[in-house]
C-alpha cells in the first residue's frame, strides 16, 4: 500500500511542476505588469518603475527564460513566490487567503461528496418512486442553475428569513462580522458567515454526484453477485451496503478528483458574491492587475487542491479494491 501511494505521489508532484511551469510561462507572456500603473499619468517615474519591476523579476523587457530560471531558484531555494507589480509579497497575500479558501473548499467538498453518494444511493434503491422523481427533479434543477444565480437566490432567501424572524441568523457578507464578548462569539460568527457560501458551493456538486451515483448503483443492484447474496439469505440493507454500494463507489472515487477542481471554480464565484477574501477572488484580481506571480501562485494552489483530491481518491480506491495496488 505504501509503495503504491508513494508512486502515485511522485507522479502528481511531477504533474504539478509541469502545470505550474506552463502557467508561469503563459502568464509571463500574456501579462504586462506595467499595465498595473496609470500610464496616462505624466508624473510617474517610469525609469524607477522599470527598475522596480526588474528587481521583482517581472519586467517584460527581460527574457522569459531568464525570469523563469530566477523564479525557480526563488521558489525552490527560498520558498519565495515573488512580488506583485506594486511590491507586495505574494507569500503574505496568498498565505492569508489560503486559510479562507481552505475552509470553504473543504466544507463544500466533504458535503458534496458524502451527500451526493448518500442521495444517489438512496434514490437508486427507490427507483421510479415518487421520492426518486422528486429528488431527480431537484438535482437536475440545481445542476442547471449557475453558481452565481444560486448564491444570489440564497442571499435573497436569507434576507427574507432574517426579516420574517426578526433575527440575524444568516450572515453572508465577509468572513466574520460584529459579535458579542461571550466565549465562542467569534467562532459562531464565522460559522454563520460560512453557512450560505458552503451551501451554494456544495449544492451543485452534491446534485451532480448524486446523478452519477444513482446510475452506478442501478447497475450494481442488478448485478449477479448482489442477486446471489440475496438468494443466500443476506438482508437487503447489508447486500446494498457491502456489495452494491461498495462497488459503485469505485468509479465515483476517480470522479471525485476532478470534482475538486470544479469546487475551486465554484469557490471563485462564491467568494466574489459573498465578499470573501480567498484565493478564488484573488485569482480574478491578480489577472486584472497583471500580477504574474500572483496568478501563478493561484494556479499552484488550485493544482495542489486537485492533485490532493486525486491522491485521496487513489487511496480510497486502493482501500475499496485492493487489486489496484498491484
Amino acid at each position: 500500500m505504501l509503495k503504491y501511494v508513494v508512486r502515485r505521489l511522485i507522479n502528481y508532484v511531477v504533474l504539478l511542476f509541469i502545470a505550474v511551469s506552463f502557467a508561469y510561462l503563459l502568464a509571463s507572456y500574456a501579462l504586462d505588469p506595467r499595465n498595473a500603473f496609470d500610464q496616462t499619468n505624466p508624473n510617474l517615474n517610469w525609469t524607477a518603475i522599470n527598475q522596480a519591476l526588474t528587481n521583482y523579476n517581472i519586467n517584460p523587457d527581460t527574457s522569459i527564460w531568464v525570469r523563469y530560471e530566477r523564479w525557480l531558484k526563488m521558489v525552490f531555494l527560498h520558498w519565495n513566490w515573488g512580488w506583485t507589480p506594486h511590491g507586495d509579497a505574494i507569500n503574505t497575500l496568498i498565505g492569508t487567503r489560503i486559510g479562507v479558501s481552505v475552509r470553504l473548499v473543504i466544507c463544500g467538498t466533504i458535503i458534496g461528496m458524502v451527500g451526493g453518494v448518500a442521495v444517489g444511493a438512496w434514490s437508486a434503491v427507490r427507483q421510479y418512486s415518487v421520492a426518486d422523481r422528486i429528488v431527480s427533479f431537484l438535482c437536475l434543477l440545481l445542476i442547471s442553475t449557475p453558481t452565481m444565480v444560486l448564491a444570489v437566490l440564497l442571499q435573497l432567501g436569507a434576507t427574507r428569513f432574517n426579516q420574517a424572524t426578526g433575527t440575524q441568523f444568516f450572515q453572508f457578507i465577509g468572513e466574520v462580522g460584529s459579535h458579542g464578548n461571550y466565549f465562542g462569539a467569534e467562532l459562531l460568527s464565522r460559522m454563520q458567515h460560512l453557512l450560505l457560501p458552503t451551501i451554494s458551493l456544495s449544492a451543485l456538486s452534491l446534485a451532480s454526484y448524486s446523478r452519477y451515483q444513482r446510475n452506478l448503483m442501478l447497475d450494481t443492484l442488478g448485478a449477479d453477485y448482489v442477486r446471489t447474496a440475496r438468494a443466500k439469505g443476506l438482508r437487503k440493507g447489508r447486500a446494498i451496503r457491502h456489495h452494491a454500494l461498495r462497488n459503485a463507489i469505485i468509479p465515483m472515487a476517480t470522479y471525485f478528483a476532478f470534482g475538486v477542481a470544479n469546487i475551486f471554480v465554484g469557490a471563485t464565484i462564491s467568494e466574489q458574491v459573498y465578499a470573501w477574501n480567498g484565493v478564488g477572488s484573488y485569482s480574478v484580481t491578480s489577472i486584472q492587475q497583471n500580477d504574474i506571480n500572483g496568478s501563478v501562485a493561484v494556479v499552484a494552489f488550485s493544482g495542489v487542491c486537485t492533485l490532493t483530491g486525486a491522491l485521496l481518491s487513489d487511496i480510497l480506491i486502493a482501500i475499496i479494491d485492493p487489486r489496484v495496488r498491484a
